[in-house]
């Protein structure tokens, strides 16, 4: 990828709902430009339209208009068939409810995006083995969701995330199910895949905290950015 593309760019994005006889906007009109070793905090308002550009952003629903590209390819209007490998090999999904398969150890849990894509089933184990020794889930391989606490499962939903070497990591309130102190383990350990790997980051919050360790913090406010800030970290 050449060093002046965005891993993320989004023109004038527009997204309305249809409800009954009305539109109801989410967006109107966002662009939006992230660079490669980015950790951008997106806050705002419940309703300002945080989950929707990040919805838009990992190929999991489609603009009004405008348009989203990732490493330079326009997204917004892939064909669909094409999406399921744009979202394999160039988005990670974190999410609040850690969204783990209940039934699949750690180990396996990991394994699902490589096996999708493919990958040898050697290499895949040794990489699914590397990622969650780097969030430090290396000694619960053989463990079931239901078996770890609230962080150990956020930090094999970003292992599971990171596996595929995507462009960009999309985190839908990833510390919202968790206590304070765990928060601050989870934000701090994904600040350091973001400085160790150079992973990208965006990330939709309410917690000051996770915004406190952004470069960047992005308001939202009815659709629309309210700014755009960059922040220097202590």
């Amino acid at each position: 990828m050449p060093s002046d593309m965005p891993v993320v760019e989004t023109r004038d994005l527009v997204k309305r709902y249809r409800m009954g006889r009305y539109d109801v906007p989410a967006l109107n009109g966002v662009t939006l430009r992230v660079e490669a070793g980015e950790f951008i905090a997106i806050m705002g308002r419940s309703g300002s339209g945080k989950s929707t550009l990040l919805n838009l952003i990992g190929c999991l629903d489609r603009p009004t208009s405008g348009a989203v590209l990732l490493v330079g390819q326009e997204v917004s209007r892939a064909l669909e068939r094409d999406l399921p490998r744009i979202r394999r090999e160039e988005v990670g999904f974190v999410f609040q409810h850690f969204n783990l398969i209940p039934t699949l150890t750690t180990l396996e849990n990991v394994l699902l995006p490589l096996r999708y894509a493919r990958v040898a089933q050697g290499l895949a184990r040794q990489r699914a083995k590397e990622m969650l020794e780097s969030v430090e889930m290396g000694h619960r391989l053989d463990h079931r969701p239901a078996e770890l606490s609230g962080g150990e499962q956020q930090r094999v939903a970003i292992a599971r995330a990171l596996v595929n070497r995507p462009a960009v990591v999309l985190a839908d309130e990833p510390t919202g199910e968790v206590d304070t102190q765990t928060a601050l383990t989870i934000i701090q350990l994904m600040m350091h895949l973001n400085q160790t790997l150079g992973q990208t980051f965006l990330v939709v919050t309410h917690d000051r905290m996770v915004a406190e360790h952004a470069q960047r913090i992005v308001h939202l406010k009815d659709g629309r950015i309210e700014s755009d800030t960059r922040t220097i970290l202590r």
